[in-house]
C-alpha cells in the first residue's frame, strides 16, 4: 500500500464514522451484560485491534467506583448511564481517571434527572451534533499535513522516503493533539478548582448551619 492509499483509506474511515444517537439506546433499562454487548455492537468498528475490549464488567465496576458513574437502579442501567459509559469510551485513551470524574461530575449533580432542562439527553445529542460537524474541517486538516509532509523530504531511497514522509505527518499530528491536550487539560484544572471552591463553600454553610442551631 503507498502512502496516498494509505492516507485515503483512513480519510474514508474517519470519514463515515458516525456516533451513537441517543435515539439508537433502548428505550427500556438494561443488565450489565447487555449493555456491553450493545456497546461491542456499536462501538466495535472503532477497536484498533480484533481481540479488544471496548467494555468489560470490570471496566463498569471500576468506574462506579471512582465515581465517575452512579450506581445502577437494581442491577439495570438507564439511557443515562449508557450515554455516560460512551462518553468515557472516548476520554479514556488521552485522560486519566481523575480527569474524566472532573469532567463529569456536573453532569451527573445537575444533568441526570430526565426532568432536568436540558436534561442529559439533549447535552449529549447536542454536543455530537456539534462534533460531527467538525469531520470535514478535522479531514482538510490532516490533508494538509500530509500533503505538506510528502513536500518536506526527497530521498534517493524510495523506502526511506516513504517513511521520512509518514514519519513527518505523524509528528505534526502529534504535536497538534499534544497542543490541543494542553487546552483540554487546562480547562479541566479549572473545572476541579472551581468544584472544590463550590465544595468548600457548601461545606462552610453546612458548618454554619451547625453553629447557629448550636446557638438557639
Amino acid at each position: 500500500m503507498t502512502n496516498d492509499e494509505l492516507f485515503s483509506q483512513l480519510l474514508d474511515k474517519i470519514s463515515s464514522f458516525d456516533y451513537i444517537h441517543a435515539n439508537q439506546i433502548p428505550n427500556i433499562d438494561l443488565y450489565m451484560d447487555q449493555v456491553t454487548t450493545f456497546m461491542d455492537t456499536h462501538l466495535g468498528a472503532t477497536r484498533r485491534y480484533d481481540e479488544d475490549k471496548v467494555l468489560t464488567k470490570t471496566m463498569i465496576n471500576n468506574y462506579a467506583k471512582n465515581n465517575l458513574l452512579p450506581s445502577p437502579v437494581r442491577k439495570k442501567y438507564t439511557e443515562n448511564h449508557i450515554l455516560q459509559l460512551i462518553l468515557i469510551y472516548y476520554m479514556k485513551s488521552f485522560l486519566s481517571i481523575s480527569d474524566i470524574e472532573t469532567m463529569l461530575k456536573p453532569l451527573t449533580q445537575h444533568f441526570w434527572d430526565e426532568n432536568s432542562s436540558p436534561n442529559f439527553a439533549e447535552i449529549y445529542s447536542k454536543i455530537f451534533s456539534y462534533a460531527d460537524n467538525g469531520i470535514k474541517p478535522l479531514a482538510d486538516d490532516l490533508r494538509h499535513k500530509f500533503e505538506t509532509s510528502k513536500e518536506t523530504f526527497s530521498c534517493d531511497d524510495d523506502e526511506q522516503d516513504s517513511y521520512l514522509q509518514l514519519f513527518t505527518f505523524l509528528c505534526m499530528t502529534i504535536y497538534d493533539i499534544y497542543m490541543k491536550k494542553q487546552v483540554v487539560t487546562g480547562v479541566i484544572d479549572e473545572l476541579k478548582r472551581r468544584q472544590d471552591a463550590s465544595d468548600e463553600r457548601a461545606k462552610a454553610a453546612e458548618k454554619e448551619k451547625r453553629e447557629e442551631r448550636k446557638r438557639k
